[in-house]
């Protein structure tokens, strides 16, 4: 679920020339798209890392982790002891995840097929949910915010990545993503607190929010 789009790949509807969770059919160059090279250079995964403050030790989640181009990087973030959750409602990608998983010797991260309504994670378990370029695909931002807010610890933090509203060469149409500020009214409405912005990333805002009240 996660996306690396450029636009010459990106149809004006979730319908043209994409599957029924919003990615592009033909799978083995989208695949290839979310780990090239380019995308390290605007998406900057170690910054994100950094960024996040994780502890080692720490249990994180990726919702929308497709082939762990940023779940990998987390696992060895959080260190031996922590773990990691690898959220992704495509089963294809799943195996992909899985196969890198065995290559790498990654014993702390757990992959999850969830739902498009619900990441099928723990309750009060996590210190820790990312959303890399995952946001814009949910039919109800609300609801899925509200479920990630039960699934975090007292202190813990949902941290969101997604793609300015603007035309751009990287990711989906305008029309089509939700605007830094729209998101945040959407996590206000699920309960949650706008308590960190980074601006480091050129295409994408990054914003981190901590639950007001429990769901």
């Amino acid at each position: 679920m996660s996306t690396a789009h450029t636009h010459k790949h990106h149809g004006h509807s979730h319908n043209h020339g994409r599957d029924h969770h919003g990615n592009p059919k033909d799978f083995a160059n989208y695949l290839k798209r979310l780990e090239s090279p380019e995308r390290d250079a605007w998406q900057q995964p170690q910054r994100v890392i950094k960024a996040l403050k994780l502890g080692r030790g720490d249990t994180v989640a990726e919702v929308g982790a497709g082939p762990g181009y940023i779940s990998l990087r987390l696992a060895k973030a959080v260190g031996p002891k922590g773990r990691v959750f690898a959220v992704e409602v495509e089963p294809k990608m799943l195996a992909v995840l899985g196969e890198r998983l065995v290559a790498a010797k990654t014993i702390n991260l757990t992959p999850v097929l969830g739902l498009l309504e619900r990441p099928l994670l723990p309750h009060r378990s996590l210190d820790h949910v990312l959303l890399v370029n995952t946001f814009h695909h949910f039919h109800d931002g609300v609801a899925y915010l509200k479920e990630l807010a039960r699934c975090l610890r007292p202190q813990g933090r949902i941290s969101v990545v997604d793609f300015h509203d603007r035309e751009m060469p990287m990711g989906p149409p305008p029309e089509e993503k939700i605007s830094r500020d729209a998101c945040v009214t959407l996590a206000k409405r699920a309960g949650l607190t706008l308590v960190a912005e980074q601006t480091f990333l050129e295409y994408q805002y990054f914003l981190t929010f901590a639950a007001t009240a429990r769901a």
